[in-house]
């Protein structure tokens, strides 16, 4: 995994993480968390960040151990397209 230099969340992250408390983010600990929402709620910038940060095969792995029901209809076919999933796609 890639890390910013001070290893903590970019700014942008703070509007798609309002469930959380933003400063205790940790990019390693809460890495599904921060997928997720950046998947879900966030801009092409965030997936840019999390695809840097995390790398395709992380990201791969977490899309393949959450729910096919937590990511929202409207994101899922771009993001197992984008992230490498197109033949795995779960409904």
């Amino acid at each position: 995994m890639n890390t910013n230099e001070k290893g903590s969340l970019p700014e942008i992250f703070r509007p798609i993480l309002w469930s959380y408390r933003f400063e205790d983010m940790d990019i390693k600990k809460h890495k599904q968390a921060i997928i997720i929402q950046a998947i879900n709620y966030g801009t092409l910038e965030h997936w840019r960040w999390i695809d840097r940060t995390y790398g395709r095969e992380e990201i791969r792995k977490v899309m393949q151990e959450i729910s096919s029901t937590t990511l929202r209809a409207h994101v899922k076919k771009l993001a197992f397209l984008l992230f490498g999933l197109a033949g795995q796609q779960r409904t």
